[in-house]
């Protein structure tokens, strides 16, 4: 594993040898994260405090990009150490507020051009999202928000950051990526069915006019699930709005309706996105599953990666 820091003036830090790691990788929410520990001799300690930005390199492949939220280091009984700690790209926009505002109607080139370009973020072409009328930015809201609502609530894709630290905003590869059979190196694994908090019905009222729209998880009601929930949304709103929104409360509750924990030994063997086919040597959590969170690592026990799997027609 190698660590490099860019400081503000672009002046390019190479990390010294790294004894221990960690990266998280979600889809989209919460923010991609990272943790280097380093071996560190006292040196350009000021120059270490000038760093904003952290690229980490595996086997020639860049494996993460982000900023550098906490910088440490110093000595114990085991000699020095240099702690480095950050978040992906997506942290530029999780920090900034955005300014409340109202589309008559908005693009996705509208959205990168008042909601990421301006914090230095690149965003990959071929994306394909609808043109959203009277689409509000709300006082208060971050940038990221504006980017996953306009994205997830009326495009019905999850934005994300990828290895590199750019946007994408196109729908999940659909190509295997990972098997594992019988024989596979599987350390544990964990099937879980959570019914709670999964959502049969959302009734969508308009407060001004008192109209309802119903929308219903008709799969999931007809296994005996019960759970309604009553969105009131501003006045005068579209049907188009409405059944966005009560579309997008569904998805959500239904994301961890059935997920799978797997813990393999080595590193970076999967990303969220991915599909992953399971048959394991116990007849448990069979079929095909895609990633929802990564993390792998290296400790004291040697290299790990940990997935959270979930129903792939589940996480869009």
């Amino acid at each position: 594993m190698k660590g490099r820091l860019t400081c503000w003036d672009g002046r390019e830090i190479a990390l010294p040898d790294v004894t221990g790691w960690q990266f998280q990788y979600g889809r989209g929410t919460p923010c991609d994260s990272f943790l280097l520990t380093c071996l560190w001799e006292p040196g350009e300690e000021d120059l270490l405090a000038e760093a904003v930005s952290f690229t980490a390199v595996e086997n020639g492949q860049t494996v993460f990009t982000g900023v550098v939220d906490e910088c440490e280091r110093g000595w114990n009984e085991k000699g020095g150490f240099l702690t480095v700690s950050g978040r992906s790209m997506a942290a530029r926009l999780l920090d900034n507020e955005a300014l409340g505002m109202e589309y008559q109607t908005a693009t996705w080139q509208d959205i990168l051009r008042d909601h990421v370009a301006p914090y230095g973020i690149q965003a990959l072409p071929g994306v394909s999202l609808p043109v959203v009328p009277g689409f509000v930015v709300d006082t208060g809201s971050s940038e990221w928000q504006v980017v996953y609502e306009f994205c997830r609530y009326y495009g019905g894709v999850t934005p994300r950051f990828d290895r590199l630290g750019r946007l994408d905003a196109r729908p999940w590869p659909e190509g295997l990526r990972l098997r594992i059979g019988a024989e596979g190196a599987i350390t544990a694994l964990t099937l879980r069915d959570q019914r709670y908090g999964v959502l049969s019905q959302i009734l969508v009222r308009d407060r001004t006019t008192e109209a309802v729209q119903r929308v219903e998880n008709a799969e999931f009601a007809q296994r005996g699930g019960l759970c309604r929930r009553v969105l009131t949304m501003p006045g005068r709103s579209t049907y188009q709005a409405m059944r966005y929104s009560g579309d997008y409360q569904l998805a959500r509750s239904g994301e961890e309706l059935r997920q799978v924990e797997l813990e393999l030994p080595g590193a970076f063997l999967a990303w969220p996105g991915d599909l992953v086919e399971l048959n394991p040597r116990y007849p448990v959590a069979e079929g095909i599953w895609r990633v929802a969170e990564m993390t792998c690592g290296l400790d004291e026990c040697g290299l790990h990666t940990r997935l959270t799997l979930g129903v792939p027609d589940a996480l869009r």
